[in-house]
């Protein structure tokens, strides 16, 4: 399966990292890193510690910088590339039980053309 991972520097998304490396290593998934960056943000550290987290792993994941609009801009990667499967980190449980979905999350479930897994 070809998977592709949005990684923004939320410890959700670390966490979605890691369990998309995890499962790459048992299924032999073929792995892709998106690195979220904005234009303000502090990006090189970001990817500094994607690649330290995915060399660590035995999995051959390549990473990648995405710029832009991080929801969109990962999206079209996602459709461009033709990946089977995006992963985001994303959602909160209400107190009353249900999901509740920032704004990023929300994009990427509603536009995206693939299939999307969600790690909360």
């Amino acid at each position: 399966m070809y998977v592709l991972v949005g990684v923004d520097g939320t410890d959700a998304s670390l966490t979605a990292l890691e369990q998309a490396l995890e499962r790459a290593r048992e299924a032999g998934d073929d792995l892709t890193v998106a690195v979220l960056v904005d234009a303000d943000a502090a990006g090189d550290s970001l990817a500094s510690t994607v690649r330290s987290t995915v060399d660590d792993s035995s999995v051959d994941a390549s990473v990648t910088d995405v710029n832009g609009t991080p929801a969109s801009s990962l999206v079209e990667l996602a459709d461009r590339e033709g990946y089977d499967r995006l992963v985001i980190a994303g959602g909160r449980r209400s107190p009353l039980g249900k999901i509740n979905l920032d704004s990023f999350t929300e994009f990427v479930l509603l536009n995206a053309t693939t299939s999307v897994t969600l790690i909360r």
